[in-house]
């Protein structure tokens, strides 16, 4: 049995590339911009960071606030000492012995209502029978053992420590607030991204289309050469001219597809997705007019999330130095004391104490005034930081508001632009079919179409890019979806000439 080898490799191929065709096409994944935004919102690394940084600035302000409440615990201890601690009382002792017993053998008392000798009788008999006890007696008293243990419950609370208390709790506030700065500010620079990758693969899908037509033009023009050489219409000259912008567009056309890869990765990456094709469904787009600067200037100084965090930078100096000043300020505090269980514990230590203290630091050196000069100097610090934030900002609304308006010019001008270029490229391959012009004027003629085309589609990719970056320093990052909802937008997209 024969069988065509050529044939049967040639089924293989096909059947190899269409399984690979129909795998592409399941990763692919058609996406609008709300879609994305949506994507990026629920997963974004960056955007959960911030989100746990909030939650633990809110968990720091709570924990301020029991700064005002008593600490209640309990502490034990156990301790040995070198030897027992004892009262050695036997001086006293030795002082009243001698008394006891000169008055239990010679003195002489009276007694109402007794005889003397009965009465003297009788005191000396106590006098002697006190003595006794004062000899028998335990002069070297035991006060507390050299090994002893106790489990205790403390109670302590604060009443006043100069303001320092307030300012903590003002400083955990103003944290938490930052963090919410800090997550707006994540959120701005994750929209701006996401414009920048979003539409900046629809910029590269439109741009391959482009591609792709200039290189099937560029065929069609070889083809149609090499039949005229044949025919002796035109040199072999015009021929290899044809082959060198053939081959150049063929280049072209890979470099845009694997542009097309790279900034799908990069969209991938800012989705949080590990792999996939991306297909943009929104449309790269532009406005003819927009609010005025200042309008954006305003928003700015309202809602600018780098600015809002210089602010709570300064108001983080101020409570730095009223807690500076705070040192200067007694400090009182109740403290508390109930025994829960002891061992060898002296029974002349009491059950439960309770107390009130101050404590004031009178003088230090210079440290309180050179801490509260430091704290000062800080706060000017910030305040000067804070200008100069103001006037970058203020700067960066002024650049970004004037690229935006120079692309939408620069998009009127392509527009009259690719009309004669259109025009010129119909005038150009007729005159080469007829023999009127050469192949270079041809191939001329369609590289400076697609070069139109590309730089429309550049420069409304650069108006998005501007509007989202201007949004951005402007406090207002979600307004995106609502410039690109507008109905008065203007949309660009490239359909391909060839099917």
């Amino acid at each position: 049995m024969y069988f065509d080898i050529k044939k049967i490799i040639s089924i293989l191929l096909l059947c190899v590339a269409a399984n690979y065709q129909s795998t592409a096409q399941d990763n692919t994944k058609k996406m609008s911009f709300d879609q994305a935004l949506q994507e990026c919102r629920e997963k974004n690394h960056t955007l959960k960071q911030a989100d746990y940084l909030i939650q633990e600035k809110k968990q720091e302000s709570k924990a301020a606030k029991s700064l005002y409440l008593p600490k209640i615990g309990i502490s034990a201890q156990y301790i040995a000492m070198e030897e027992d601690l004892t009262l050695d009382l036997t001086p006293v002792r030795d002082a009243i012995t001698p008394l006891y017993d000169a008055l239990g053998k010679y003195g002489n008392f009276s007694i109402s209502g007794l005889p003397d000798n009965i009465a003297t009788q009788t005191v000396r008999a106590k006098m002697l029978d006190g003595l006794n006890k004062v000899n028998n007696g335990e002069w070297d008293k035991m006060i507390q053992e050299k090994q002893f243990g106790a489990i205790d419950a403390t109670f302590d609370w604060p009443l006043y420590v100069g303001g320092k208390i307030r300012a903590a709790n003002k400083a955990a506030d103003i944290k938490y607030t930052e963090a919410q700065e800090i997550h707006r500010q994540k959120e701005g620079e994750m929209m701006s991204e996401l414009v920048e990758r979003y539409y900046g693969l629809c910029l590269a899908r439109q741009a391959e289309l482009v591609r792709k037509d200039v290189f099937t033009g560029m065929q069609k023009h070889l083809d149609d050469a090499l039949k005229m050489e044949k025919q002796g219409l035109i040199a072999n000259a015009d021929v290899l001219n044809v082959r060198v912008f053939h081959s150049q567009a063929e280049r072209e056309l890979n470099k845009s597809k694997r542009t097309s890869s790279i900034v799908n990765e990069s969209l991938l990456n800012t989705l949080a997705e590990e792999n996939g094709n991306i297909e943009p469904v929104s449309k790269l787009f532009y406005l003819d007019s927009i609010e005025s600067i200042g309008y954006f200037k305003n928003m700015a100084k309202q809602n600018n999330p780098l600015l809002k965090q210089v602010e709570t930078k300064k108001q983080l100096a101020i409570q730095g130095m009223k807690v500076e000043k705070s040192e200067f300020m007694p400090a009182v505090a109740v403290t508390g004391m109930y025994d829960i269980a002891n061992k060898d514990l002296s029974p002349y230590t009491p059950e439960w104490l309770v107390g009130i203290g101050m404590k004031w630091t009178l003088f230090d050196g210079t440290s309180r005034f050179r801490k509260v000069k430091a704290a000062s100097l800080r706060s000017k610090q910030v305040g000067e930081y804070q200008e100069k934030a103001n006037s970058d900002v203020e700067t960066m609304i002024e650049k970004l508001y004037q690229e935006l308006n120079m692309n939408k010019e620069l998009l009127k001008d392509l527009e009259t632009a690719k009309a004669y270029a259109e025009e010129y490229l119909k005038v150009r391959e007729k005159g080469f079919r007829e023999e009127m012009t050469n192949s270079t004027e041809v191939v001329d003629a369609r590289l400076a179409l697609s070069k139109i085309r590309i730089e429309r589609l550049e420069a409304m990719y650069k108006y998005d890019v501007c509007l989202a970056k201007l949004l951005e320093f402007a406090g207002i990052p979600e307004k995106f979806t609502a410039y690109q909802s507008n109905t008065n937008i203007k949309t660009e997209s490239y359909q391909s000439e060839t099917k």
